[in-house]
């Protein structure tokens, strides 16, 4: 069974963690080291002869054109994560279209390919923000990815449903929403596979999990990560310690249990994945 293998394309600066210490106004004066981790991710990916999703946003897109343009032609599926990275609860519905409208337009006019696949900076699509899936809807997107099934201090809809599923807008559009990955532990769904999770967890754990989903559950699992956590010498930024260790725990790890995992099961673009499950005819009108 082939799963999602997805990547966030960010600065290590567009992080959460770092929301409170850094204003965007201060972004183009940091170290840029985007274009580098990308990079040695699609030298992996060749090696192993995989193909994934690259949700880019919009931001580096702009400043990075050419990055967009390689990833796809190697290949690649490109999707958009948003042009600013902030999470949608902080955004109007009027910001957050121009936010993925100017993200989606700079994607395409990058890469030459119709973007269809949408995730959420931080997995913001909530409960609460679920009226974001209306705007992506409109955009053109035919699939998100964004909505995390647990419980958490940031993001979540605990009660949703665990696997790839159609669902409808609150304007009656119809989307496929592409969770990420949980198992069930003792009751209770558990976050696999994906960035900070992926790094903490014992990789021996993972795979269990992800081979659990495959077996037993007889589902795709959504794999993500960025490239900044295959980079353990990004510049360290003023945030306490526990914000310091969600953002850089086993950074220096992440490589070697990437090329792990790609050993371990086949994996594909997200699109791809769910056009084998039947839910996503592909096709590229640009």
């Amino acid at each position: 069974m082939k799963n999602a293998l997805t990547f966030d394309v960010e600065e290590y600066f567009h992080a959460e963690a770092f929301a409170g210490v850094l204003r965007p106004e201060e972004w183009p004066g940091l170290e840029s080291r985007v274009v580098a981790t990308t990079e040695r991710i699609l030298d992996i990916l060749d090696r192993e002869h995989v193909r994934a999703t690259f949700f880019v946003l919009g931001w580096v897109a702009e400043r990075h054109p050419s990055l967009v343009r390689e990833i796809a032609s190697l290949g690649h599926e490109i999707g958009c994560h948003g042009f600013g990275h902030r999470m949608i609860q902080h955004l109007t519905r009027s910001e957050f279209e121009q936010d993925v409208r100017r993200a989606k337009s700079a994607l395409e006019d990058a890469s030459g390919h119709a973007v269809i696949g949408y995730r959420a900076p931080t997995f913001s699509v909530m409960r609460e923000t679920l009226w974001s899936l209306s705007v992506l809807y409109e955009a053109g997107f035919r699939y998100d990815s964004s909505i995390f099934p647990i419980v958490h201090d940031r993001y979540g809809i605990p009660d949703a449903p665990r696997f790839p599923h159609r669902l409808k807008t609150l304007n009656g559009g119809d989307l496929i929403e592409f969770p990420m990955s949980t198992v069930l532990m003792l009751g209770r769904r558990v976050p696999v596979g994906g960035g900070g999770y992926f790094r903490i967890t014992p990789y021996s754990l993972t795979r269990r999990a992800l081979r659990r989903i495959n077996t037993s559950d007889r589902q795709p699992a959504m794999v993500y990560l960025h490239p900044w956590e295959l980079d353990p010498d990004q510049p360290r930024l003023p945030v306490g310690p526990l914000t310091r260790f969600r953002h850089l725990v086993n950074v220096g790890k992440t490589e070697a249990r990437l090329v792990r995992l790609l050993g371990d099961f086949a994996f594909a673009p997200a699109a791809e994945v769910l056009a084998e499950t039947g839910l996503l005819a592909i096709g590229d009108p640009k």
